[in-house]
């Protein structure tokens, strides 16, 4: 009997999937348990794997959105066909072109808790609508042949779903459009959410790295060694800024907080975001409970949801929650920025690049190394003072990076 192979649902809010990569090709044979795609969703990526053994056949196009629980291929026996009811169709697609592909039923109970997705407002007969639910078929896909357009059930019935393939558009003036994608619209609609309903203030301190880059060269020498004989880590002048907040937090625990309607939540942990680039957006996966973990494990487990954020392979877990954040532009020379709170939190902290510069010593100039960081806040949960009793712990402990371990 065939198997069928489904867009699973891996976030709590995904509607939708798009797969963006087949490890497979229609009329492999694959195994239980073997990696068949991967989806992208509007947060992350994910391998789904086989849920049979046979031959893959009927495999779904990349590169368009489809709905959760719609099938994408299906896994048949040895001289098993594909049921021909519920075919899958595509068409590979150029840009500006369409996809045309026959959908399999939507899941089962869709009908009865409302769901209208795939009747919309079109203009179409009752019993047409009802069609077009237990198909999975959207109406706006589908060509009417009753009065004035209406849609009936015998073009239901014939009907194939019209799936449009986006691509970047020319537009006058010699730009381009390019269409937002999941990742571009969420981050939008956050940040804008964050600037227009949290009251941010912001407070700046130089810190002095001198201490902490010498202590630092001697941890990564003394760093023990693999069997390829390479350092099994290599610490980072950001390893110390996230243990240096997560610390912080922990000696001024009132600024460890985050907000909700029904009140300031108290934190005991120090779990501390971190801003990570990726291709078209960031990714800010959480080093939970940081103020307990050693430099090298904060080194090793950052560079690790790094190297998966990248590739869009981080779990949700992953990247929800936390207490606070580290956006690091240091690394890109940029010497000195605000950035945005990523709510619930109510904090996060801006890193500069560590330059030279001449301070004062006992009325001489000295040159030393500074790094210029900035905090943002969020005034409904922590005040100046606060805000200012935790940057400075922050400073002092960059500067004085033994006290980090104390």
């Amino acid at each position: 009997m065939a198997v069928e192979v489904i867009m699973p649902k891996v976030d709590m809010d995904m509607t939708t999937g798009k797969i963006s990569l087949w490890h497979v090709k229609a009329g492999d044979a694959v195994k239980k348990g073997q990696a068949l795609f991967e989806i992208e969703t509007d947060k992350s990526a994910m391998e789904i794997e086989s849920p049979g053994d046979g031959v893959v056949q009927a495999l779904a196009g990349t590169g368009t959105d489809i709905p959760v629980g719609q099938v994408v291929g299906y896994i048949l026996a040895a001289g098993e066909k594909v049921p021909v009811a519920n075919t899958i169709t595509v068409i590979p697609a150029k840009p500006g072109t369409q996809v045309l592909a026959t959908v399999a039923p939507e899941s089962p109970g869709s009908h009865e808790r409302g769901d209208d997705r795939f009747s919309g407002k079109t203009r179409a007969t009752p019993l047409a609508r009802r069609l077009a639910r237990q198909k999975g078929i959207a109406l706006v896909s589908v060509t009417g042949s009753g009065p004035r357009g209406r849609i009936v059930a015998k073009d239901v019935e014939a009907a194939h779903v019209i799936v449009p393939v986006t691509a970047v558009a020319p537009v006058v003036g010699g730009t381009t459009l390019k269409p937002l994608d999941g990742m571009r619209r969420i981050i939008a609609q956050r940040l804008v959410q964050s600037k227009q309903t949290v009251p941010h203030f912001y407070l700046s301190m130089s810190c002095g790295l001198d201490n902490l880059l010498a202590v630092r060269e001697r941890l990564n020498a003394h760093a023990p060694k693999g069997a390829d004989k390479n350092p099994l880590w290599k610490l980072s002048v950001n390893d110390f800024v996230i243990k240096a907040l997560a610390v912080a937090l922990q000696r001024v625990p009132d600024a460890n907080v985050t907000w909700s309607d029904e009140g300031i939540l108290q934190h005991t942990s120090s779990d501390v975001g971190v801003a990570v680039s990726v291709d078209g957006g960031l990714f800010t996966p959480v080093i939970r409970a940081a103020h307990v973990k050693t430099l090298s494990q904060i080194s090793l487990e950052m560079k690790d949801l790094a190297t998966r954020a990248r590739a869009r392979k981080l779990r949700t877990e992953e990247y929800q929650g936390g207490t606070t954040a580290v956006s690091n532009l240091g690394m890109y020379g940029v010497e000195d920025f605000q950035a945005i709170i990523n709510p619930p939190h109510a904090t996060i902290l801006a890193v500069g690049a560590g330059l030279p510069q001449f301070v004062p010593v006992n009325g001489l100039p000295v040159l030393k190394t500074v790094m210029k960081c900035t905090l943002s806040c969020d005034h409904r949960a922590v005040d100046g003072a606060l805000g200012a009793q935790l940057l400075a712990s922050f400073k002092q402990l960059m500067e004085e990076p033994a006290l980090m371990l104390a």
